[in-house]
């Protein structure tokens, strides 16, 4: 069959042979009113003048995507459900008005509490805690990528957090409680339940995006206008799903407050279980539906080989500069006259170069998560010195995820296909400088809040201690309204629409395909790096300094900000690819004969853009 042509036919295109995952285009040329044009896998390649004047749109996802859209919002709600009692329930003792579960009497102001530990022993369960979920899907991420596959290790998650679950509504029981013996069952479900964390979580966003059956951008027709379906804007679609349900699951940390307090701990823990629950169902459901990337053993040593090549060959200097990857590409060592037997080639170098890149731009993101939401618990003390009319004082905290919930859809459905219908390309790293440059001035304003605080307090720089200083019965507060708080709670957690989402499709595209689950829990990793500074510097996180708490981070995110844009603008002009190892493959039309070198007819259908 490959024989057959020795001219082409009208309308002809040529298939990519190259295995490099970062496209090269052939020039288009014309014989006669012939036009010769690239396919990959029977899609349309867009030329370079259709890629300057064409629409760009995101293309269909598959369903499997939104099941595991689900999966990630039964695990998340399970998650800050449980997540956002623990430290009044190791703090505080069971309430002397209660029934024995944690709760208080109707109308008490008694704290709900169950193992009087005291706030050091809370805090450092709860910051260990944290530490684990985010700093141990390095581990799991590299395990899924060598040797188990992301799926296997998804479902390990789920089985550890399952059983963890179940051992925490136990340790809540009255009897339990009462009897003092549920210090070390809670603890062991504690850290269980962040062992399992670990495992699905740096595991779940890859396995969303590797049923993306758009690689690379192709062109279509979509009602009688020819398109470019943009792989990006596929995933960036799909991923701002994932991050609404993941807020919308953080929002049942606001029930569980209100259960504990009513009706005891093993309720609040129970409603979390359940939620929990709903997955092994859900995942013996969607098992024979997804693709599943094969572990294939993982590509780290390669990519400290290749990393050796460049420094041995390049030298320290010439880190960062150009040319500095090409010393480890094996077409240029061999070039040099290397005899090694290169496991890898050239375009695995390339992979790792963009790998290199994802992690810079990662290293941005821990000043970002501080600005977002305040350095430790600054934003804390700053809302207990402001009037809040009888509300609890972290209640607009919940202002973060509800922000989300109402942007998420707005942004999917309003503004980036308004964006798409101008012609408007918002690339990756303009998308996160707008996303960072949002949150610095969403910090300006907690900065802005805590020096009037300071300016109209009773006690002036003592405000957070107000309390304990003026007689009781006098103003402890200061008249600023405790509603400004919520301006700079909305203004970052819409950054985070920005940022975070963004930041999944990052780790996954700009890593080699058996490295996405580590390189993804790198991505996790910033928050752990966030948390070590806000433990480092919690020293000075107490009057007279708060001001400066929250202005000086935000003077280094607008500085940063300023910086990442201008080391990695050039991203934003680079082809989105989602590098699985299949986006290029011979048409089906083509025989076997077709790998050595011959070419049979391909026709396409300019209408469909297909073969």
């Amino acid at each position: 069959m490959a024989d057959t042509a020795t001219t082409a036919p009208p309308a002809s295109v040529r298939d990519v042979r190259s295995k490099s995952i970062e496209l090269k285009t052939i020039p288009n040329y014309e014989t006669s009113s012939e036009q010769v044009r690239e396919t990959v896998n029977g899609l349309v390649l867009p030329t370079e003048e259709e890629k300057s004047t064409l629409r760009r749109v995101a293309g269909k996802m598959p369903s499997s995507c939104y099941y595991l859209c689900a999966v990630e919002f039964a695990e998340r709600a399970s998650y800050y459900g449980c997540n956002q009692v623990y430290k009044n329930f190791i703090r505080a003792p069971l309430p002397p008005d209660g029934n024995g579960s944690g709760a208080t009497a109707p109308g008490s102001l008694y704290t709900a509490g169950a193992l009087n530990q005291g706030s050091v022993v809370a805090s450092a369960m709860t910051e260990a805690f944290k530490m684990l979920a985010y700093t141990l899907p390095v581990l799991f991420g590299w395990m899924a990528d060598a040797k188990y596959g992301r799926f296997k290790m998804i479902c390990w998650g789920v089985a550890i957090c399952g059983v963890a679950h179940v051992m925490m509504i136990l340790s809540a029981l009255p009897t339990v409680l009462v009897a003092g013996k549920a210090l070390v069952p809670f603890a062991i479900s504690l850290y269980m339940l962040a062992i399992g964390a670990a495992q699905f979580k740096p595991n779940i966003s890859p396995m969303v995006m590797d049923q993306s059956p758009h690689k690379v951008a192709h062109v279509i027709e979509q009602n009688g206008e020819k398109v470019i379906v943009d792989p990006e804007a596929s995933i960036n679609s799909v991923m701002l799903w994932f991050y609404l349900l993941i807020n919308i699951g953080a929002t049942f940390g606001i029930p569980t407050t209100y259960l504990a307090k009513l009706v005891g701990y093993w309720a609040a823990y129970l409603i979390p279980t359940i939620l929990y629950l709903l997955l092994p169902p859900l995942l013996w459901y969607l098992n024979p539906r997804l693709i599943k990337q094969k572990a294939g053993g993982s590509d780290l040593g390669n990519v400290f080989k290749v990393l050796g090549d460049c420094l041995r060959h390049g030298g320290i200097r010439s880190i960062g500069r150009s040319g500095f990857w090409n010393q480890g590409k094996p077409s240029v060592r061999i070039a040099a006259g290397s005899t090694k037997n290169y496991q890898y080639d050239d375009s695995f170098v390339d992979d790792v170069r963009r790998t290199f890149q994802a992690c810079g731009i990662f290293a941005f993101t821990p000043i970002f998560n501080i600005n977002d939401g305040g350095l430790a618990a600054a934003a804390n003390a700053l809302t207990a010195s402001l009037d809040t009319n009888g509300l609890p004082n972290d209640l607009l905290d919940n202002l973060n995820s509800v922000s989300i919930v109402i942007m998420v859809p707005l942004m999917n459905h309003v503004v980036y296909p308004l964006l798409q219908r101008r012609g408007i390309s918002w690339g990756p790293i303009s998308r996160m400088t707008f996303g960072f440059a949002l949150c610095t001035f969403g910090s300006a304003g907690y900065a802005i809040l805590q020096y009037y605080v300071y300016k109209t307090s009773p006690c002036g720089y003592n405000a957070t201690t107000c309390a304990s200083i003026l007689p009781e019965g006098s103003t402890t507060v200061s008249p600023v309204s405790y509603i400004w708080y919520s301006i700079p709670v909305i203004l970052t957690a819409i950054a985070e629409i920005f940022v975070n989402v963004t930041s999944y499709g990052i780790a996954y595209s700009r890593s080699p395909k058996n490295m996405k689950g580590l390189v993804s829990s790198l991505n996790l990793l910033m928050v752990g790096v966030s948390a070590v500074i806000g433990l480092a510097t919690a020293p000075a996180i107490k009057d007279p300094y708060l001001t400066w708490v929250f202005a000086g981070p935000t003077m280094i995110g607008a500085v940063s900000t300023v910086i990442f844009y201008f080391t990695f603008k050039h991203i934003d002009k680079e082809d989105f690819v989602l590098n699985t190892g299949d986006e290029l493959k011979l048409s089906s039309g083509q025989d076997a004969d077709s790998e050595k070198g011959k070419q049979g007819p391909v026709v396409v259908d300019e209408k469909v853009g297909r073969i």
